[in-house]
């Protein structure tokens, strides 16, 4: 069942889009900003059977980004069940780094989570190499800021930096065929791990914030 919610976030309106799963979140704050983003979130997370908070600003002709540590607003309704409900949680983001058109970054505190992604890009998208370690990451991309929202479920999470070309195609915010399945088996993968069996909407009990 689709939920949306229109909130406001340090004076930008936003539309917040909610559709409940199990216990992996696909989490896309910046949906208007990084094309391709949205559409892969809500794709995966059907394919999957996972969990998705997509955030946009609809009608907006130049969208605001507002940094994702300040994107936790705890007025926003959905954003708090999400965190609740999720146990680990997978934000996709874009950057426009010229020198690595190719590279898939993946940071957040979760970095086993972040390697079981790096092995699922490396068989079904090996166009787009994965880069885990966190010091060769540029460190506006690394998401380890313990407000950021991917670090905030109980397991924290992994934040996926994707290339334009890994996240649009033929001028379409439609991501690359190759790139969806890769995350969704990634995301498959996290699901089946032991530790998020009985997580999600169906369970009992809520997750826990993570304080770092």
């Amino acid at each position: 069942m689709t939920r949306t919610e229109q909130v406001e976030i340090e004076g930008v309106a936003m539309v917040a889009t909610l559709v409940p799963g199990d216990g992996v979140g696909l989490l896309a704050l910046h949906g208007s900003n990084e094309g391709g983003t949205a559409r892969l979130a809500e794709t995966v997370a059907r394919r999957c059977g996972a969990t998705s908070l997509v955030f946009t600003q609809p009608g907006t002709r130049r969208p605001v980004h507002i940094p994702s540590p300040r994107m936790a607003a705890d007025h926003c309704v959905l954003l708090r069940e999400f965190l609740s409900h999720v146990a680990l949680t997978v934000s996709l983001h874009g950057h426009m780094r010229p020198e690595t058109p190719h590279s898939v970054f993946l940071g957040g505190r979760n970095r086993d989570a972040a390697q079981v992604l790096a092995e699922a890009f490396a068989a079904g998208a090996p166009r787009f190499p994965a880069v885990v370690d966190l010091a060769a990451i540029p460190s506006g991309l690394r998401g380890v800021h313990p407000r950021n929202p991917v670090n905030l479920t109980r397991l924290g999470g992994v934040q996926v930096e994707l290339p334009l070309l890994a996240r649009t195609s033929g001028g379409t915010d439609r991501p690359p065929a190759q790139v969806v399945d890769a995350l969704a088996a990634g995301v498959a993968a996290l699901g089946r791990a032991a530790s998020l069996r009985g997580a999600g909407y169906g369970a009992t009990g809520h997750g826990e914030a993570a304080d770092a």
